[in-house]
């Protein structure tokens, strides 16, 4: 098809403008950092999508597992443990009002939002792994977390999402492919399309914002 006769048709290059922005990843904006991200974060309306806390690829033995990991998924090992603690008293230090969070139903995705004292999470199958870890996911799923990233969460709050690293680099491609365990893409949305990434902050950042460095 000719592609300036179909400009030339009467609202075409309104549709066309349209279809290009729904397409679009995260947009670029103006990144923050220090203290400007906390008084951001503090005053609300961010989205925050993390990759899970750090756990061995492999799967825990029988003996390993922890109690409640009854389907032996992988799980947490101490640095991932430490690192979500540490990164929940510091969330709580910064005086973050997190509103919604979303956790893919994987043990070490809600385990890391458990040890991390945040408040309990809805589970949604469009951030689970379809049990097959590290493995790329279903376009759907990477669409369903973008339209995630791009709603405003409730006025005063933050919205807190916790998945995996497929799901993640699936919703916003070469932006999250460097993204480490534990590490954070922040958002802000402003609810009319592609939200605005303005920060990327590792669990082991959060600690240092809350003690001002």
């Amino acid at each position: 098809m000719d592609l300036l006769a179909v400009i030339a048709r009467p609202g075409a290059v309104l549709t066309l403008a349209l279809a290009l922005c729904s397409a679009a990843g995260p947009a670029a904006a103006r990144s923050l950092s220090g203290a400007a991200l906390v008084q951001a974060l503090r005053r609300g309306g961010y989205v925050i999508v993390m990759r899970h806390a750090h756990a061995p690829s492999a799967p825990p033995s029988a003996a390993e597992a922890d109690p409640g990991n009854t389907d032996r998924q992988r799980q947490l090992d101490q640095a991932g443990r430490e690192t979500a603690v540490a990164m929940g008293a510091a969330l709580r230090a910064l005086h973050l009002r997190i509103g919604v969070v979303w956790s893919s139903p994987t043990y070490r995705a809600l385990e890391t939002a458990r040890l991390a004292g945040l408040p309990p999470p809805m589970t949604a199958s469009a951030l689970g792994d379809n049990g097959a870890s590290m493995q790329v996911v279903k376009g759907d799923q990477g669409a369903w977390l973008r339209a995630k990233a791009a709603q405003r969460p409730r006025p005063g709050a933050d919205t807190f999402i916790v998945t995996q690293s497929p799901n993640i680099i699936a919703a916003f491609g070469p932006e999250a492919a460097d993204l480490k365990d534990g590490e954070a893409m922040v958002f802000h949305p402003d609810g009319t399309g592609p939200p605005d990434l303005v920060a990327k902050v590792r669990i082991e950042d959060w600690p240092a914002l809350a003690a001002g460095r």
